[in-house]
């Protein structure tokens, strides 16, 4: 991480002391900082190098938030997870739905990135470029992990404080704020969007594919338009953006499937074809993000454990706090190419007799160092899979034939064996259920079948710990005590006891 950077992130956790942020976790030492070692707008935002570095420290947030926290909040209370933990387990509540505002991640990092996006967007047009072009890159990303944070908030808590003013010090008047409407929110999104689309400079990708791209943000406006064409009444017109969002990122060079499904999530494969925006983590950078609770801990393996089985665990490494649910593990066929590449069943043999052991995920199994292995894949936001399912999912909703977009996704899956499974096109309500089956086999692990139940109004059909508790509000998740003290003019979500 750069100086500039570094002072940047100083400056932004000074500032979020006073509006319920907190410290988030970085690469530069932050916990033990002189208040006047706090970078005003007099020493810093003068030059592009100081713009750049603003950036990377927005991204820096992102990741603070993808470490864990987004694994909670998007996967935990699906069906996807169960424990096999030896060591205990600390997420059962979320798995159970049994949700309080006592517990649980707040928001304050994501107002860490949000603010950080707000100084950008503040700072940067008055900082003078060389290159207009990327002065306009920058702002347009900055556009973009405004729109991803609150579409993301609005998912998990409904309305929230809508914050678009920089915040250089602690302003009552500014940090203060009712909740937003969601109406209001998604407003707001949309419009962030459609100005980071028209600051794009071009279509091109970073290396890495970890900053926001105009493919990227094309595949976020498609997420924003699937939820409200389902969740607030949008309808026809909706599902027509989400389509033609997803086609305008077809149109970008440079974006594939992979023909093997594992090949994208190769910790040597960062930043493939088939990755549109990524949360980049690196070894010695960031801590083990949230796979580590799915890998078998060193101090659980066993020589009973079947040697070709050892032999694919490798080095032990992680917490086993979460495994892959039964449930999800029956979903795959034994011919679908995703399954082993997602999960790995556990088998020992004590005294010739065959046992069960336990699972752990295929997904996210990071490096290998010294013979230590750790949990630093990058955290994938948007793959080129999920804009063909959710390019399925729009025509679908139009009464159009989703077919091609299934078939592409299934063959890969399948391979030769895509006969024995191939897509046909039914009722709306049947190629739903079929889309959704899809994209719990594609994206599982992936922070993303909370939201999906959610947007397809399944939740209560298909999680078992909701089914027969149809009540809306439960949804969302709790406000935290923790936030509603700090913010006095923020009300409880209902739903959840205090």
């Amino acid at each position: 991480m750069n100086q500039a950077m570094c002072k940047l992130k100083r400056q932004i956790i000074h500032i979020a002391m006073g509006v319920s942020m907190g410290l988030a976790p970085g690469a530069c030492d932050i916990l033990d900082v002189d208040p006047t070692s706090v970078i005003t707008a007099d020493s810093f935002w003068k030059t592009e190098s100081d713009a750049e570095g603003g950036l990377a420290g927005m991204y820096v947030f992102l990741r603070d938030n993808t470490t864990d926290n987004m694994f909670i909040w998007g996967e935990m209370r699906s069906e996807t997870l169960e424990s096999e933990a030896i060591v205990g387990d600390n997420y059962k509540k979320y798995r159970d739905n049994d949700l309080s505002a006592s517990f649980g991640p707040t928001w304050e990092k994501f107002y860490a990135t949000v603010n950080a996006a707000n100084l950008l967007l503040t700072k940067v047009p008055e900082i003078p470029f060389t290159d207009e072009s990327e002065r306009n890159l920058i702002l347009a990303q900055a556009h973009a992990m405004r729109a991803f944070v609150y579409f993301t908030m609005v998912k998990i808590w409904g309305g929230v404080p809508l914050r678009t003013e920089a915040m250089e010090g602690y302003d009552p008047a500014k940090v203060q704020k009712a909740r937003a409407t969601e109406e209001e929110l998604f407003t707001f999104i949309k419009d962030d969007i459609e100005d980071a689309l028209g600051l794009f400079p071009s279509t091109a990708f970073e290396t890495g594919r970890n900053h926001w791209s105009k493919a990227a943000t094309y595949a976020l406006k498609a997420d924003v338009y699937l939820w409200t064409a389902r969740r607030k009444n949008g309808g026809e017109t909706d599902y027509r953006t989400a389509l033609g969002a997803c086609e305008e990122v077809q149109k970008i060079a440079g974006i594939r499937l992979l023909p093997e499904f594992k090949d994208v999530f190769a910790y040597e494969n960062k930043g493939n074809d088939e990755i549109l925006m990524a949360v980049n983590y690196k070894l010695n950078e960031a801590d083990n993000n949230y796979f580590d609770m799915m890998h078998i801990s060193p101090a659980t393996i066993s020589p009973d454990i079947e040697p070709e089985i050892l032999e694919i665990i490798g080095a032990g490494g992680g917490l086993m706090e979460q495994s892959p649910s039964k449930h999800l593990r029956e979903q795959y066929a034994p011919d679908d190419s995703r399954k082993d590449a997602t999960f790995l069943e556990i088998y020992k043999t004590v005294e010739g007799e065959r046992k069960y052991y336990g699972t752990m995920a295929m997904k996210g199994r990071g490096t290998v160092v010294s013979g230590v292995r750790y949990f630093v894949d990058d955290i994938i936001l948007y793959r080129y899979a999920d804009v063909l399912l959710m390019k399925a999912e729009a025509k679908n909703g139009l009464g159009e034939d989703p077919t091609d977009e299934m078939k592409e996704v299934r063959e890969r899956a399948y391979g030769e064996k895509y006969a024995d499974h191939a897509f046909v096109n039914g009722t709306p309500a049947e190629n739903d259920a079929a889309i959704l089956q899809e994209r719990l086999l594609e994206f599982a692990f992936e922070c993303k079948r909370w939201w999906d139940l959610v947007r397809f109004d399944k939740a209560f059909e298909l999680v078992p710990s909701l089914v027969g508790r149809d009540n809306p509000d439960l949804l969302y998740f709790p406000i935290p005590n923790s936030v509603l003290s700090l913010e006095p003019l923020v009300e409880p979500n209902p739903g959840w006891p205090m």
